[in-house]
């Protein structure tokens, strides 16, 4: 698949904003710890990512049910959903310089169409190294899925499954999908939300 750019301007992928804040003064002492200027960019990206992947647990797998939505409240409960868990791994990077957005599927909530669909967030990031942008979840690893770092291939969380209605959506988003964000704000307990009222599509 073909990524596709919300915009054109690899500035607009580094900035700032009120969910991806990299200048709270927790995400300022996690880079602190995570980075260290001798790292090359391919470095620093493996680095974030693997902590983001292994050490921010996702909400389902452990029935927690905080609901975490920026990248400093994640840090804080070390915990989130996709879409928060993408929101911090932005945040690290972003506070780097490096190039990064917000991608989509759409995907089978559980094991079957029946049982629903929901949108999944990742993350696409530029390498100015390769002059590439790859795709990157955080979501976390455990029985049946494995998602890695990998610079010649996709290794993905999920495989899209095409014949089940499931799509990957093409475009790096700039921020977070509005769908997703007001999803986290209107809600209090991440297990109900996860089980019944995540987006269906964006």
């Amino acid at each position: 698949m073909e990524l596709i750019c919300e915009s054109n301007t690899l500035n607009e992928y580094v900035q700032e904003t009120i969910e991806v804040d990299y200048s709270n003064q927790l995400i300022v002492k996690k880079i602190s710890e995570l980075f260290a200027p001798s790292q090359t960019e391919i470095e620093k990206v493996k680095t974030a990512y693997e902590y983001v992947r292994d050490e921010i647990s996702h909400s389902w797998d452990i029935q927690g049910t905080q609901v975490t939505c920026k990248a400093s409240d994640v840090l804080f409960w070390q915990e989130g959903i996709c879409y928060a868990k993408s929101n911090l791994f932005a945040a690290l990077l972003r506070s780097q310089g490096i190039p990064t957005g917000f991608c989509y599927q759409r995907l089978m909530l559980f094991d079957t169409p029946e049982k629903g669909y929901c949108i999944h967030a990742l993350n696409a990031v530029y390498l100015e190294t390769i002059s590439k942008w790859i795709r990157l979840d955080t979501r976390g690893n455990k029985k049946g899925i494995n998602a890695q770092f990998l610079l010649d291939k996709e290794k993905l969380a999920f495989t899209v499954q095409e014949q089940f209605d499931e799509k990957d959506y093409p475009i790096i988003y700039v921020k977070p999908h509005p769908k997703t964000i007001s999803t986290l704000e209107k809600h209090t307990n991440a297990v109900e939300m996860y089980k019944y009222y995540l987006p269906e599509s964006l």
